[in-house]
């Protein structure tokens, strides 16, 4: 496949990213039915997805997406330090700078009893959904759907709660090939917001 055509499914996917709040996966294959390609034509990477949902956020929501984004973040730490036990992490376009109205908050929480979430919440009278998602290791996992006010954008955004193995955060922190991390915790986030307020002053 040629770089061209590998850039073309990359541009189309960023669009249904942004545009429509899907995840990397979906939007990948959606672009592919939107080209009309065949199902099994290679695929860009993450990488190369995230590259191209920056050039449209740069070109296309400059002006509304950094609010978007503080009020995710904003709403996603309080949400980390109701949840401090589990040691929380933000992972996915909040916590890489991605995100917009249209995104869904992903935390990652470190259990060593996966029910004891479930317990937390209902403890504290919150509703949630059950849903499942995969770990590092490809395993099929927990993963609890809220639906919370976010008085910032005065609607109501998705917080989506994976729970993995507390043995699995040793791993949590590894930076990838471009020396960004995956994920972090409320301590990293709270930096991220403090760098976004020097920025405006």
């Amino acid at each position: 496949m040629t770089p061209e055509l590998t850039t073309e499914i990359a541009a189309t996917a960023a669009r249904l990213v942004v545009e429509e709040g899907l995840e990397y996966g979906p939007a990948k294959t959606r672009a592919l039915k939107t080209l009309g390609l065949p199902a099994r034509t290679a695929l860009p990477s993450n990488d190369e997805l995230e590259d191209q949902v920056r050039d449209y956020l740069a070109l296309f929501c400059a002006d509304t997406q950094p609010d978007e984004l503080r009020a995710l973040r904003e709403l996603a730490a309080v949400w980390m330090e109701r949840l401090a036990e589990f040691r929380p992490h933000l992972s996915g376009a909040v916590w890489r700078g991605t995100a917009t109205r249209l995104s869904n908050i992903h935390l990652q929480l470190y259990c060593d009893d996966s029910k004891s979430a479930e317990i937390a919440l209902l403890n504290q009278g919150i509703d949630y959904d059950v849903g499942q998602a995969r770990n590092a290791r490809g395993q099929t996992v927990d993963q609890l759907i809220l639906d919370v006010p976010c008085p910032a954008l005065k609607e109501h955004i998705p917080i989506a709660l994976t729970i993995l193995d507390y043995n699995d955060q040793r791993g949590a922190l590894k930076p990838d090939a471009r020396g960004r991390t995956e994920r972090g915790d409320l301590a990293a986030l709270r930096q991220l917001l403090d760098t976004d307020t020097t920025k405006d002053e």
